[in-house]
């Protein structure tokens, strides 16, 4: 599984991140975590608004940090 958390480095894009490292730990999970701060790069994924959560390359959740019971039914 990859997971892509998108954004520059904000305090909601680090939550962001800090919710997907906890739902993966909680799943206990194989899972690589990729930390993408390249606007061309988030263009190109369709994400133009911060943070967003990439998931096998399906956005999940964009301008906002997800909920941790939201990653965990999206890494099911």
């Amino acid at each position: 599984m990859e997971i892509k958390v998108c954004g520059p480095g904000c305090a909601a894009c680090e939550q962001a991140q800090e919710v997907v490292e906890a739902a993966v730990a909680a799943k206990g999970i194989g899972a690589s975590i990729t930390k993408v701060s390249d606007f061309q790069e988030m263009a190109q994924l369709g994400i133009f608004s911060t943070p967003a959560v990439v998931i096998n390359g399906e956005v999940k959740c964009v301008g906002r940090a997800p909920k941790q019971v939201e990653v965990e039914e999206w890494i099911r």
